[in-house]
Parts: structure tokens; C-alpha cells; sequence
């Protein structure tokens, strides 16, 4: 198995990870990001021809059971990919609930949680804000300390109404010291790279492309909507919850995941 190290260049390096939870590991091939390790494989002309999509809760692997976080966090990261990978299926498919009939369904698991050292993530904050009150002028940009950061291996893949996989998407991520944000949680890396692969994916399944070869793409109003907490485009993203904006600005003040956001469905 693989391990997690953290590198002089101030990142987690995450090692892809598999947990024999695809259909089919053949014909992957490399597609990394600029700071993504990732393999994937397509079906091109069958995904872009779906419609409907269904998105099974993500589970974890056995490997995945991490000492240090408790079942709300555990609970917390899976739901933060399935909310993601919604808001972004829900530019293109119309997204149903599980166990209803769909072009696609989306299966994901996660391989391997490293998690944050929350007392480093609390300094590393400290230093970031202390900036703030010191000057009022050019901002002044403080990396995280590089040490104790967190790291996420996932993969999935999306079947058709048979059950072939039309296509399959391994994915490793570590934060950095520049432009992830320090959360004094042990959960706090592994929830923000879990909202990153949700993106990832949605961009593999909307496009049928690499979704690291693409360049910036505007959001749609549906999406920044549902990624404020307002109601999203189809009621079965409710599954996941919302999360607001209060969420959003206690994530940038460094709280902890499970106190924004409770992965509770909404009620309708």
C-alpha cells in the first residue's frame, strides 16, 4: 500500500490509492492535474449521451478507516464529495435519487485519508490573519506551515443501467502550503480536497475530457447558487444538505468542518 509523505516543497504528496471498488481498473491512463495525481478512462460518446444521473453516497474503504477522526468527520468529507459532485452534475444531467432508473450512476469510494495535524493548521492560521491587524495596506500573503497537512485519495466511476463502467476516475491530492486553507480540525484537508474531487469528477462526466485540461469556465447561476446553500436546481442534491454562507467565512476563519456543516439532508 502506498503511504502519504510530506515534501520539502511544502505539500502533501498523496499516492493514488485502489481499493478493488471499480468494476474494471483496465485502460487507465495518467491524467494529472497541476498539483492532482490522477488516472482516468472514458466512454466518450456514451457519457456525453446520458441524461440522468444517480449518485450512490460515497462509502470508504477498509484502508480508509483513519485513526483520528471521529464517524461525524468520516461522515462529513464522504458527504462534502457527494454535495460537490452534485452541484456540479446539475449544470448538465438531471440528477435523480438513488435507486431511480438513470443513464448513469455515480459510485465513489475513498482509498485513504491523511489527516491534519490541527495544532500546526492552528498556528499556520494564526500567522495568516495576524497580518490583518498589523497593516492595511498590501495584503501579505503567509503559507501554511509546511508540515502536518492533510491529504485524500478517492476513486469512482459511473455506470450505465447494466452495470458496465462508462467510466472510471482515480484521484490523489494533498493540500499546499500556498493555496490550501489551514482548518484547525483533524478532518480540515480531507473535507476541502473532497469539495476539489466532487469538482473534478462532475468536470470528467459534464465534458467527456480530462478535466485538468480545461481552461477556467465561468459557474452557472445554478451552481454559485447551490454553493451559497441556496435551494439547488434538483431537489435530490438535498440529500447532501446545504451549506451557507456562514459556513463559508467559518472555513476561512479556520473552524473545523463539523461545526459548519452537519451533512444533514434537508427536508422538503
Amino acid at each position: 500500500m502506498s503511504t502519504l509523505v510530506v515534501t520539502l516543497a511544502g505539500c502533501a504528496t498523496a499516492q493514488l490509492e485502489t481499493a478493488g471498488s471499480l468494476a474494471s481498473y483496465d485502460e487507465l491512463g495518467p491524467a494529472d492535474g497541476l498539483a492532482t495525481k490522477s488516472k482516468l478512462r472514458i466512454d466518450k460518446a456514451d457519457v456525453l449521451a446520458a441524461r440522468t444521473v444517480a449518485i450512490t453516497p460515497t462509502a470508504y474503504s477498509g484502508a480508509a478507516t483513519t485513526p483520528g477522526l471521529s464517524d461525524k468527520q468520516r461522515r462529513v468529507i464522504a458527504n462534502h464529495i457527494d454535495r460537490s459532485l452534485c452541484i456540479g452534475l446539475s449544470d448538465r444531467f438531471v440528477v435523480v435519487p438513488p435507486g431511480q432508473p438513470a443513464d448513469l450512476t455515480a459510485h465513489i469510494t475513498i482509498t485513504h485519508v491523511t489527516i491534519t495535524d490541527a495544532v500546526v493548521a492552528g498556528v499556520s492560521k494564526a500567522a495568516s490573519i495576524a497580518p490583518m491587524f498589523i497593516t492595511s495596506s498590501v495584503p501579505i500573503i503567509v503559507p501554511r506551515i509546511p508540515y502536518g497537512m492533510g491529504a485524500l485519495s478517492v476513486e469512482a466511476e459511473a455506470k450505465d443501467p447494466s452495470g458496465r463502467q462508462r467510466a472510471a476516475f482515480v484521484w490523489a491530492r494533498g493540500a499546499d502550503m500556498l493555496t490550501s486553507n489551514a482548518r484547525v480540525a483533524a478532518s480540515g484537508d480531507a473535507y476541502d480536497l473532497a469539495g476539489e474531487f466532487g469538482a473534478d469528477f462532475s468536470k470528467l462526466l459534464n465534458t467527456g475530457e480530462n478535466p485538468f485540461d480545461h481552461h477556467l469556465t465561468l459557474l452557472t447561476g445554478q451552481h454559485v447558487q447551490s454553493s451559497f446553500g441556496g435551494t439547488p436546481k434538483y431537489a435530490a442534491c438535498d440529500a447532501f444538505g446545504r451549506v451557507g454562507i456562514p459556513a463559508l467565512f467559518g472555513g476561512k476563519l479556520g473552524q473545523p468542518p463539523e461545526w459548519t456543516d452537519d451533512a444533514t439532508p434537508v427536508v422538503q
